[in-house]
């Protein structure tokens, strides 16, 4: 089995159209998603606000390399173009963990980066998984408490928008 757990973040174009472009065609390995939530950009801070959602995936077919492919091919066919770090983008999909993984390979950082400080990443997975772990960091519950109330105050839910 390998179930794995990505982040879906968008804030270009039509930003729920590219969610819901990801949440489709991980449609046959989809465990749970999350609500939408819509936060401030996090690295570089002039760009459009992103929305943000949190997929568990299971497919014993795949590994964590497999989960790389999959996250990269559905920015493919959202076209995103990576300009610059951190820049805007139509679709975003980080593989945040598979099987507590670890992995310090340069192309697939596991647990993903930041994770365990991301607001943006624990609230939307903790709403599907309230069990959440961070390999190598601790419970997701418990690092997101330790975070800046600003930073969890900063992730919106928008009920108005669904899978």
């Amino acid at each position: 089995m390998s179930r794995a757990v990505l982040s879906l973040g968008s804030n270009l174009g039509d930003r729920m159209g590219y969610l819901r472009l990801a949440v489709d065609a991980l449609r046959d390995v989809l465990v749970a998603v999350s609500s939408v939530y819509e936060t401030e950009p996090w690295g570089v801070t002039d760009q459009p606000d992103f929305l943000n959602a949190v997929c568990v995936v299971d497919d014993p077919e795949r590994d964590h390399w497999a989960w790389l492919r999959t996250a990269r091919e559905l920015e493919r066919r959202a076209e995103r173009v990576r300009e610059r770090r951190w820049g805007p983008r139509t679709l975003d999909v980080d593989v945040v963990t598979v099987d507590g993984v670890r992995s310090d390979h340069p192309d697939l950082l596991l647990p993903h980066p930041g994770t365990h400080e991301r607001a943006t990443v624990l609230v939307p997975w903790l709403e599907i998984d309230p069990d959440a772990e961070v390999p190598g960091k601790g419970r997701a519950d418990e690092l997101l408490a330790a975070l800046p109330e600003a930073d969890r105050a900063g992730v919106r839910l928008r009920a108005d928008l669904t899978f």
